[in-house]
């Protein structure tokens, strides 16, 4: 993966493969002690499945999980916070 993707896979990125018919992934990452893979399938929909540059995608976690929960992750912004004033 490191010489195709440019990505090492022992940092913790999230490899994420679809089916063509967008209605499977599996997750490949490592977890600090080995390989973990995890699968899955969506009964009867298809998962929205984010642009991709140069062959890779990003998106934030919690775009991850409502990708993987099988929502839109397109609607799941961050909040947007102001840096506090000094407390006088």
């Amino acid at each position: 993966m490191r010489n195709e993707l440019h990505k090492d896979p022992f940092t913790g990125t999230v490899f994420v493969f679809r089916s063509r018919k967008a209605d499977r992934l599996k997750l490949i990452y490592w977890d600090g002690s080995g390989i973990v893979m995890a699968y899955k399938r969506l009964e009867e929909q298809t998962f929205t499945w984010p642009g991709i540059k140069d062959g890779l995608m990003t998106i934030t976690h919690a775009q991850f999980e409502a990708l993987f929960a099988g929502l839109d992750w397109r609607r799941v912004h961050a909040v947007q916070t102001r840096t506090p004033e000094a407390i006088e």
